[in-house]
């Protein structure tokens, strides 16, 4: 008689099948959700695919598509410039009615607002630089963490979509729980390099005993004394925190950036709250 599958390995088997899903998902946005095709790219009865990707990915499908599609909305509304009408039906919305409806729930924003906030980027008069002032800064000695990580280059925007296939891969080796932590790194400044160009990391702590796998590697993200700075609110509006803190704070603080690039922790799930919520922990590390 066959012995069943141990546990372990059955779960890094589905990770893997649900991680090629997703990757699928990714490079067919334009096509319409067939779960039936999806079902053969994991390699899973129809009758279950559904229920095992929502059980690993904390979501369906389809709000997976419908997630990876408006990220996508955003960065052509911003750097091509192109119409709502045109962003909406692409992002498969039949109306701009309902396309902006659900853009600004995503995004904290409707599309046209966003478009032209993205263009003018942050501004120097804008309420939160000048009206009200910025939350403090604190000075924070901070551990190391080890994590898994994807690399991405391409627009920060993206990187949504390379969390959703680390999600996957953490996901199949039983890896997620209450104190996984969610990190990204971004290595060049948005205003100065093209998007195509920009380097970024999507990372999830982890255990000493994880090792990487394909594209995922391991490595430590150094601790030491930092700076740190807690944004409220969309992540497009993150490079706001950013020109304060390098403009405004640095300069007077007393204080040196190290030669590492600053780090993001996403401290609540963006899936679950409205953009106004989201809470980004930006850390700066100091010399």
């Amino acid at each position: 008689m066959t012995k069943p599958a141990p546990k372990p390995a059955t779960a890094l088997d589905y990770g893997r099948r649900i991680e090629r899903v997703v990757a699928h998902i990714a490079a067919h946005l334009d096509e319409p959700l067939d779960l039936a095709r999806l079902a053969g790219v994991a390699c899973f009865s129809p009758y279950h695919f559904h229920r095992i990707y929502r059980a690993l990915m904390g979501e369906t499908a389809a709000d997976t598509l419908r997630r990876l599609r408006l990220t996508r909305a955003a960065g052509e509304l911003v750097r091509d410039g192109a119409d709502v009408a045109t962003v909406a039906r692409r992002a498969g919305y039949g109306s701009v009615e309902a396309f902006t409806r659900v853009f600004r729930q995503a995004h904290g924003s409707p599309p046209a607002a966003y478009r032209e906030h993205g263009r003018r980027g942050p501004s120097p008069q804008s309420r939160n630089e000048t009206e009200s002032p910025m939350p403090d800064v604190s000075i924070r000695d901070l551990d190391p963490v080890r994590v898994a990580a994807i690399a991405h280059r391409g627009p920060y925007m993206e990187l949504g979509g390379v969390f959703s296939r680390l999600h996957a891969w953490a996901a199949g080796r039983n890896l997620l729980g209450p104190q996984t932590r969610a990190f990204g790194i971004g290595y060049d400044d948005p205003s100065a390099v093209p998007p195509e160009d920009l380097r970024s990391e999507a990372c999830l702590s982890v255990g000493q005993e994880v090792q990487g796998d394909g594209e995922v590697f391991i490595r430590d993200i150094p601790g030491g004394r930092h700076a740190v700075l807690v944004h409220k609110g969309p992540y497009t509006e993150l490079e706001r925190s950013y020109r304060w803190l390098y403009r405004e704070w640095l300069p007077t603080s007393g204080f040196t950036p190290a030669d590492r690039p600053p780090v993001e922790q996403y401290l609540n799930d963006p899936r679950t709250l409205p953009p106004e919520e989201w809470l980004t922990e930006i850390r700066i590390p100091l010399a």
